[in-house]
């Protein structure tokens, strides 16, 4: 991005707070769905810009009002939002540094303990967008009931009306959301990140955990556990230090592919029939 293409209000509120003018704009890969630069300006000051001409109205509207409320649980860092747009998203720059050697146990504990904030409901107070696929959030007090209708089913028939999942994948899904008390065990509503894979655990200036780009609400903390097994995985030493901080029932590890299928609907839906065998493969598994 030139410094001439920077959305106007950011060039404004650069200029307000002193930072002066943009002398150098940096393009930050990794970003599936936004493009994202780190601005230098005039006064020395970094910032990291989101940006997106394509995006719903809300959308980094409701990312910021998600970071926020991550910001103020005593977790992983988080990035102080600035200024928010239609198309553009306005943070602090994190600069990320080497992980310190204690990096996995630290975001263990740190996951932990955001976890821990909790709520009487399940839900958040908006809608919000998991990638840029619309995630319903509205206050249910049955856990099972939210994850089976805002989540799994949401996604199931989304699929379906695009062409990417028949009605017999349609029904497993129906009949797996149906047995989900029998599966799952009873859990609060906690606060999580909620996109919570490798790609969006960084680390801040001082090697610390820091977390970016969530899809925030309160749902099931095992849920959570499951994305951090997806794409790549988090290392053994995040869940022993999780656990030892907060502990859970057993058989974690067997009911991972019934949270992640969450995601990997939503993947169907975002980037086509590629991630369908993996759907099917947690259908057949547990809705045969």
């Amino acid at each position: 991005m030139r410094p001439a293409d920077i959305p106007q209000p950011v060039c404004t509120w650069l200029d307000e707070q002193g930072c002066g003018a943009v002398v150098q704009s940096r393009p930050v890969g990794g970003g599936c769905i936004n493009n994202g630069v780190i601005l230098h300006t005039a006064s020395g000051k970094r910032f990291f810009l989101k940006t997106n001409t394509h995006t719903p109205a809300d959308m980094f509207v409701r990312e910021a009002e998600g970071l926020e409320a991550l910001r103020g649980a005593n977790g992983p860092r988080v990035p102080q939002v600035f200024l928010v747009g239609d198309d553009f998203l306005l943070m602090e720059d994190l600069n990320p540094a080497r992980p310190v050697p204690t990096y996995w146990t630290d975001f263990g504990r740190l996951l932990a303990a955001l976890h821990n904030h909790t709520h009487t409901h399940f839900g958040f107070h908006h809608d919000n967008y998991l990638g840029s696929t619309p995630q319903p959030n509205p206050w249910v007090e049955d856990g099972f009931a939210f994850f089976a209708e805002h989540r799994l089913l949401y996604q199931a028939r989304l699929a379906h009306q695009r062409g990417l999942l028949d009605r017999a994948g349609v029904r497993q899904v129906e009949k797996l959301a149906a047995a989900l008390p029998d599966l799952i065990p009873a859990q609060p509503a906690s606060l999580i990140h909620g996109d919570l894979w490798s790609g969006n655990a960084i680390t801040d200036s001082t090697g610390r955990p820091a977390i970016i780009d969530p899809a925030a609400h309160y749902g099931w903390a095992e849920a959570e556990l499951g994305m951090t097994a997806l794409f790549g995985g988090f290392p053994e030493s995040f869940y022993r230090a999780y656990q030892e901080a907060r502990p859970l029932p057993p058989g974690l590890y067997e009911r991972l592919p019934i949270y992640n299928l969450y995601h990997l609907l939503n993947h169907l839906n975002l980037f086509g029939r590629s991630y369908l065998n993996q759907v099917r493969s947690i259908l057949n598994r547990y809705a045969g």
